[in-house]
């Protein structure tokens, strides 16, 4: 009995192949005709992917407000700012390539020399 326990627990968690399924639900079915045993396996895979996704997601959740509680930006908040950055950047070039005024250069003051 704590067998068949054990084996339906790892097939909640883990990937559980067709294969392993029949395995199973032959286990779990002993006496039972091929059909009942058949759709007893699609019933446990069924289960074990739903439970799997269910796993994910949870530690998902638990992932992210770990991350949030440590303060550490979500995807989402980084590729907002690099989009910011990079708007600020071209609005800031125009003015960078703008020529500045230029300033006359200054005339040299030649002296003439006298001549005596």
């Amino acid at each position: 009995m704590m067998t068949d326990v054990r084996k339906l627990m790892e097939g909640a968690v883990e990937k559980l192949s067709p294969a392993k399924a029949q395995e199973l639900a032959r286990s779990l079915m002993a006496g039972g005709g091929k059909e009942q045993v058949t759709k007893t396996a699609q019933e446990l895979l069924e289960w074990s992917n739903k439970n799997r996704e269910r796993i994910k997601e949870v530690v998902q959740r638990e992932v992210r407000s770990q991350l949030k509680g440590f303060g550490v930006a979500t995807r989402d908040e980084v590729d907002a700012l690099k989009k910011r950055v990079r708007e600020l950047e071209r609005a800031a070039r125009p003015a960078a390539k703008k020529p500045a005024a230029k300033k006359p250069a200054a005339k040299r003051a030649t002296a003439k020399r006298a001549t005596a």
